[in-house]
């Protein structure tokens, strides 16, 4: 009888510390991002000292993909925990995708925004189209199918009547491929972000018909989104991360820090300071909320757009699908 007691107590203990050592174990939090610093999630946690919880309560780990309708697959299979999607992709995952559960719990930066930069489309400049009509019968090179910036060409498209497959061709390229793509007469129409729509031969030898302003209006261009069950599951280290991410955006935004970020973004993407110092985190840049706010009505109007065009069936009410209780609690922590 002593022995069983003994056994079982020890069974207890050591599952008791087994507990405690699992609770002491950071939660990893898998982000995604698309485009080197234009996504912050890609050189955030870059800058030592700043984020004191990682590490800690949580570990990061940023992965790249292609665009953002990838990233609602490695969701849904749990390959990835938060994804920096835009309008056109949580609306495609809420409703083709049925996935309920997509929470937006924090913005990283938004498009369109008046007095901000907003994602460009250049054509040649010795190509003859001057205005959007003049893009019939051409074919159009966009990163992603389904992606915010392939939804707003459409919208723009749609309003001087015309429409994809029946009056112009749309191809898939990556961002980094466009200018070869355009000067290369692969394409009459190439959608670009930042950095890539500051290259200096693409200014020189193209010229821009448009914006997604244009198309589509002020929208949420990255937001954090997640499970509703991963978030709830993880509370503390999202918080704890959240808080991190707060000061880290906070003090890239700093012009005081501007040589130091040009400095990360260039070694991190292995391109030349250059190519950063001129625009990133400063007007010439997306508008990036320091308090993480994401622009829920500007999302609503394009969901509505999206609607408009055929890529959803029903209409979705965004407001269902935020839950910023624990950016508000993140927030609490630097007051």
């Amino acid at each position: 009888m002593r022995l069983i007691k003994f056994m079982a107590a020890g069974i207890a203990a050591a599952s008791l510390l087994a507990s405690q050592a699992l609770a002491q174990t950071p939660v990893k939090i898998r982000l995604s991002w698309i485009v080197p610093a234009s996504n912050i999630a890609s050189i955030l946690f870059l800058k030592d000292g700043i984020a004191k919880n990682n590490g800690k309560s949580y570990t990061s780990e940023s992965i790249r993909y292609q665009g953002t309708p990838p990233m609602i697959t490695a969701i849904a299979v749990n390959e990835l925990d938060v994804g920096t999607l835009n309008f056109s992709s949580i609306g495609l995952g809420i409703q083709n995708a049925g996935m309920e559960d997509l929470r937006i719990f924090a913005g990283e930066f938004q498009d369109g925004v008046p007095g901000k930069y907003s994602n460009r489309y250049f054509v040649r400049a010795d190509s003859g189209i001057d205005k959007v009509a003049d893009l019939k019968g051409k074919v159009i090179a966009v990163n992603a199918a389904g992606a915010a910036i392939d939804i707003a060409m459409k919208a723009m498209l749609k309003k001087a009547g015309l429409e994809a497959n029946r009056d112009y061709t749309v191809v898939e390229a990556p961002f980094g491929a466009m200018k070869a793509m355009l000067l290369d007469k692969k394409a009459d129409l190439v959608a670009v972000g930042l950095p890539f729509s500051n290259d200096a031969e693409l200014l020189a030898k193209g010229k821009v018909l448009f914006t997604q302003g244009d198309g589509i209006g002020p929208t949420e261009l990255g937001f954090w989104v997640a499970k509703d069950s991963f978030l709830k599951k993880n509370k503390a280290a999202v918080t704890d991360m959240l808080e991190d991410t707060l000061r880290l955006t906070r003090w890239y935004l700093d012009p005081a820090n501007h040589t130091e970020a040009v400095k990360i973004a260039s070694d991190f993407s292995k391109a030349p300071p250059a190519l950063f110092d001129s625009w990133l985190f400063t007007e010439k840049d997306y508008f990036r909320d320091p308090n993480l706010e994401p622009n829920i009505a500007g999302t609503q109007n394009a969901l509505d757009q999206m609607r408009a065009l055929g890529y959803l069936k029903e209409p979705i009410d965004m407001k269902k699908y935020v839950d910023l209780s624990y950016l508000e609690e993140a927030r609490k922590r630097l007051k």
